[in-house]
Formats: structure tokens, sequence, C-alpha cells
């Protein structure tokens, strides 16, 4: 298969997994999915299988799973029934025995501990990347203080960070989600970093110095000054689809130079309120 027809698959392939990230909430057979792409449905279980590695039952199981989860584990004003209905399982034990199957824990007992290394490893299959075209603009920010939720240590207990910074972003009110911008900040690329050295911080914007707290959350700023900027859309999993391009073509030819403070997130909307394929994240590289 020559480039130019591997791309031409890629790209019919890849409007198969929109579809499917788009539409977790509504029925989805085969005959659809072939329709999109114009497969065959006599190969396209082969088909789907040789190129994601999992069947597409499978595939589908696992993002409607997936996305339950963030709700067990972030919402708990949702109940797990209205989670299982949600997620389009028709009873709650249907819901109960597939996520305890997958993630090799009940729903109840994911939310009141939630072992974030076996649910990673669920998800360690990689998809074909994505090509992005990134659009760079460069921007002029100002100094914003953040009170933050440090996390060091492998990128799949990230999680454990992320609920301690919500349950004390919820019981002190100091940067209220729906009126505070929310940041991550990234010290190291995990696909380069020793597991144990790797560096991040979740952060919410605030007006002040934050006092000490059981949860650890601790004040700092992110320092104005000009900054590249590129949206990305969809799961923070393909975050690197939106990054490397900025880093391997944008960034040699600008003849821009990079200013000393780590590549950082603005997440303008926030799982588990947003399916994952509507998320949006604008990337920011400081510049001199």
């Amino acid at each position: 298969m020559n480039k130019q027809k591997e791309k031409l698959y890629a790209a019919r392939f890849q409007e198969v997994l929109n579809y499917i990230e788009h539409n977790l909430d509504k029925p989805l057979n085969v005959d659809q999915l072939c329709a999109i792409a114009h497969f065959s449905k006599f190969h396209f279980h082969r088909q789907f299988a040789d190129y994601v590695g999992i069947n597409v039952a499978r595939y589908v199981l696992l993002l409607r799973l997936k996305q339950a989860s963030f709700k067990v584990a972030f919402q708990d004003s949702v109940t797990i029934i209205d989670v299982a209905l949600n997620a389009g399982f028709e009873t709650p034990e249907s819901f109960t025995r597939a996520f305890k199957n997958t993630f090799g824990q009940s729903p109840s007992a994911f939310r009141k501990n939630p072992d974030w290394d076996s649910w990673h490893k669920v998800f360690d299959f990689r998809l074909p990347e994505r090509n992005n075209q990134v659009k760079v603009d460069i921007i002029n920010v100002e100094m914003t203080r953040i009170a933050v939720k440090e996390h060091i240590g492998p990128v799949e207990k990230l999680n454990n960070a992320v609920s301690q910074f919500i349950e004390w972003r919820k019981e002190t009110g100091l940067s209220p989600k729906n009126t505070s911008r929310t940041f991550g900040i990234a010290y190291d690329n995990p696909d380069t970093t020793e597991p144990m050295q790797f560096r991040f911080d979740i952060g919410g914007e605030v007006k002040s110095d934050i006092p000490e707290n059981s949860y650890g959350i601790v004040t700092k700023t992110i320092p104005g000054g000009r900054c590249a900027v590129v949206r990305h859309l969809g799961s923070h999993a393909r975050l690197g689809e939106s990054i490397y391009p900025i880093y391997r073509d944008w960034l040699p030819k600008s003849g821009e130079e990079l200013r000393d403070f780590p590549l950082y997130f603005h997440y303008l909307n926030l799982l588990p309120d947003i399916a994952e394929a509507d998320l949006i994240t604008d990337i920011y590289l400081p510049l001199k």
C-alpha cells in the first residue's frame, strides 16, 4: 500500500472512530459504522481489530465504561443507577457486572477508592496517531495566581491528585469550578520521563493566596508574557497529537525562543460534565 492510499485508509477509519466517540449515548451497529467510511460489513470486524488492536464491540464498551467511570469517581452527586442508564445499560446489574469485569472493582468500590493503576491498564492500547494540523496564535497573557495540587510519580496516579483537588475546591469554594479557570502545568513529558520523576500540577484560579490545608493545596503563579497557543479538541489522552507538531514543525520555523516556564494547559471544559470527545483544551507554550 503506497503512502497516499495509507493516508486515505487512515482517514476513513478516523471517520469511524470520530463517529463512535461522539455518539456513545446512542445505539451503534456495524451497518452504521461501515456506511460512514464505505467499508464492507463482511470484513469490517477484522479490519477494525487489525487497525485498533481490539474488536469494535469491545472498543465501544470500553469507551462507554470510561465515560461512566469518570462520573462514578468525580460526580458523587449522581447515583450509580443514573450512571448505568446514561451509559446505555439496560439494568444497573448489567452495568455493575461489566464495570467489575473490566476494572476489577464494582462501581461503588471504585467510587470510594478508585484503583487508577488497574484502570489505566484497561486502556493500554494505542490508537493510530491523528495527523493534527495545528493553528498557532501568539498572545500576551497576564500573571495568574492559582491553587494547585502537586503530583509527582507515575502518570497513572495523577487522577488521585485530581480527586483531592476537586474535593478541596468543593469544600472551600475558593476556586469555584464554574467561575474560575482550571489549569494543568506539565513540568515533564510522560513519554520520556521516568515514571517516578514525572511532575504535574492540577490547579484552579484564585484571587488571593490560600491558607494551609489538609489537602496539600499550595499557591503558585503562572507568569505573564508572550505565549504560543494551540487549541486541542477531544480527549486529554490525545494532547500529544497537538503538542508534538508545535515543537516538531512550528517552533523550528518560527524563529521564537522558549521562556523558562513549562508548557501548560487551560481546560475550557471538564470531565465528567462533558463527554471526552467534546473536551476543549488550550495549550500554552511560554515564549521569550
